[in-house]
């Protein structure tokens, strides 16, 4: 389940909740089956402790919503795409290192 700080967003509220979000927004595409969505989830979580007040951090079920994916393109999952003013500002496929995904977090705060 999503943490405290985590929204679940789907097809339905992703426009609201990520294109018009006033802060950046880092949407987690996973799904329940997915072995390296479970991995790097604790990791989402801690950033979006870290990064609270400067990051929305969202996650979305690609089996339950499947018109944002692939509207994205988005072909593998785990699939982390940093959204900023609308717009996709960066994006990593795959578990990557924390410190990798901190890199393009930074990237889209600064």
């Amino acid at each position: 389940m999503a943490g405290k700080n985590i929204i679940e967003i789907s097809d339905n509220n992703f426009e609201q909740e990520v294109l018009k979000s006033d802060l950046p927004v880092l949407v987690d595409f996973w799904a329940p089956w997915c072995g390296p969505c479970r991995a790097i989830a604790p990791v989402v979580e801690e950033l979006s402790g870290e990064y609270e007040g400067k990051l929305k951090v969202a996650k979305c079920n690609v089996d339950d919503n499947p018109k944002t994916p692939s509207k994205y393109g988005i072909r593998a999952i785990p699939t982390l795409i940093i959204f900023k003013g609308g717009n996709v500002s960066e994006q990593i496929t795959g578990a990557v290192a924390k410190s990798q995904i901190m890199a393009a977090i930074d990237k889209a705060v600064a």
